[in-house]
């Protein structure tokens, strides 16, 4: 009788389905589709952040990305850099466009998150899963090939995917420009347009320097982050093209 109650439970946990290990690349994906970022490749979005208006038209691999601000409309598309002013394209340096593509081109990659992490100068990596205030994450590094991956490439992301809902409440990054340096952001809202999540975060960085980006969850939960900023996205709205 004691055997059989032995195998009985034996034969229960073989049974059980086994929690699938999944890969850093379905990750992402799952993000993409549960947060409704696969729409953004044929939409038209706008939103205002610090105070410029920001236009993206994305629509089967074309793409128009604007910031306008006082007098000067900076357009960043497929044919490249465009700046006006006062409506006259005026010529910038190619140091400066590629400033100013920077610029521009940063806060629509951010805006648009997860979307953009499936591209394919993305290299994407599991990281051991962690738990932030009591919410298990899978852990996604990702850097860039060289190769398509823009000037910027040696940043390194990581993002803090749920476990549950698979949507991205956390992330950071390195950056070498300006000196270089770390941030982190946690979500601070999240809001729906037309099926597609957008998240506003409040913006830290490392008290002390020699806080590793891989650490810097710990680093958050410790309270050894200052909070610096916050990314928000203002009167976002969404139109999905055919």
């Amino acid at each position: 009788m004691k055997y059989f109650y032995i195998l009985s439970v034996v034969l229960m946990i073989s049974c059980k389905p086994l929690k699938k290990d999944f890969t850093a690349q379905y990750i992402i994906d799952k993000s993409i589709i549960n947060s409704g970022a696969n729409k953004v490749s044929n939409a038209e979005i706008t939103f205002k952040f610090r105070n410029k208006k920001y236009s993206a038209k994305r629509n089967n691999g074309r793409f128009i990305l604007t910031r306008d601000f006082d007098s000067i409309k900076d357009v960043l598309s497929n044919s490249g850099f465009q700046r006006f002013v006062n409506k006259k394209e005026i010529k910038v340096t190619d140091l400066m466009a590629s400033k100013y593509t920077n610029s521009v081109n940063s806060v629509h990659y951010f805006s648009a998150l997860p979307y953009g992490l499936n591209d394919k100068a993305v290299q994407e990596k599991r990281l051991p899963s962690s738990t932030i205030k009591g919410k298990d994450y899978y852990k996604i590094e990702v850097t860039f090939s060289e190769n398509g991956g823009g000037e910027d490439f040696e940043d390194v992301f990581i993002y803090w995917i749920g476990k549950e809902d698979f949507l991205v409440d956390y992330l950071a990054y390195s950056y070498h420009t300006n000196g270089g340096g770390k941030r982190f952001r946690a979500l601070k809202e999240q809001i729906t347009k037309n099926g597609i999540r957008f998240a506003n975060y409040d913006n830290y960085k490392p008290i002390n320097k020699s806080i590793s980006l891989i650490n810097i969850d710990e680093a958050f939960e410790a309270e050894q982050l200052q909070k610096i900023s916050e990314i928000i996205l203002e009167d976002i709205k969404v139109d999905i093209l055919d």
